[in-house]
């Protein structure tokens, strides 16, 4: 399914600037208040704990393009495909974790599909500086590059069955991955602990 938004925001590359350090004119926030731009940057507001920006528009195939900041000990994540109303049951996440320098590394990484596929390797930067993120997804190939290295390449369909990842291992989810819809909202999350994103764009092409 392509992205579903107007082409005359895109740039002649086929890319929209869903945010580009000035305004939120493309983004709905779950909370008034809850994020602001500050130095052409999306942080959080650090009194609205549990929050989300999320994108106005749906997404079904795409190629998401941003950098995030973490603060020390950060557990945040980037959704796509994902309802505002139950994000983590009815959507994706690629997790955003302060997991720099650990030897070993899970679901819950940096990088991570959620729960569901650890990173081949750990790329996540030190907190307190910028890493880039690309997520690339197509019908159920969904590919994550972390800072110039490949962390994702994931086949949605591998998830058969719910509560169950393809080597067997538990995971929280009560729809098997392969079921959830293949379109809807990206979302960027604020889970306590601070984070700022930056340079988010999408490709239409």
């Amino acid at each position: 399914m392509a992205v579903q938004v107007s082409l005359s925001a895109a740039d002649k590359d086929g890319w929209v600037a869903l945010f580009d350090g000035k305004n939120l004119e493309h983004w709905t926030l779950k909370q008034a208040g809850g994020w602001k731009i500050e130095d052409g940057s999306l942080a959080p507001n650090p009194i609205r704990r549990d929050n989300y920006a999320w994108t106005k528009e749906k997404f079904g195939d795409f190629t998401l393009e941003l950098e995030f900041k973490m603060s020390a000990g950060c557990n945040s994540g980037v959704f796509f495909r994902a309802d505002p109303a139950n994000p983590v049951q009815a959507g994706f996440e690629i997790q955003v974790f302060d997991s720099h320098g650990k030897a070993e590394i899970g679901t819950h990484d940096c990088g991570a599909l959620y729960d569901a596929l650890a990173p081949r390797v750990n790329a996540a930067k030190p907190a307190g500086e910028w890493n880039a993120m690309r997520v690339t997804a197509q019908g159920p190939r969904v590919k994550v590059e972390l800072n110039g290295k490949l962390v994702l390449d994931a086949n949605l369909d591998d998830w058969k069955e719910a509560q169950k990842n393809p080597d067997g291992s538990p995971n929280k989810f009560k729809t098997a991955l392969k079921d959830l819809p293949r379109t809807g909202h990206i979302g960027l999350q604020y889970h306590g602990h601070e984070v700022w994103f930056r340079n988010v764009r999408v490709g239409t092409k």
